[in-house]
């Protein structure tokens, strides 16, 4: 399934500086960066599972904001894309 996990950390201490880090570095190990504080991931229900436990455990949940949206592999689901970003295909060759 394709999920979307976006976040806002409180940045104005150097705790939430820390957490905003360790966020990134948790997505960055599992999906792939499409904005700022924005990734994609192609997991299956275990591993969202674990993702969202482990960003549990990192973010501040009186100060910091997590959404995650689990887009089930279905006909009719696309993503449209729009600008200069060029998401990476997993599915077909990483080395050209």
């Amino acid at each position: 399934m394709l999920v979307i996990a976006c976040y806002d950390i409180n940045t104005e201490t150097r705790a939430g500086r820390r957490r905003l880090r360790r966020v990134a570095r948790v997505c960055e190990g599992i999906g792939q960066r499409v904005q700022k504080s924005v990734f994609e991931f192609q997991i299956d229900r275990m591993q969202f599972e674990a993702l969202e436990l482990h960003l549990l455990g990192e973010i501040n949940l009186e100060e910091d904001n997590l959404r995650l949206y689990r887009l089930p592999d279905s006909r009719g689901s696309e993503v449209r894309e729009h600008g200069t970003f060029r998401a990476t295909d997993f599915d077909g060759p990483l080395v050209l």
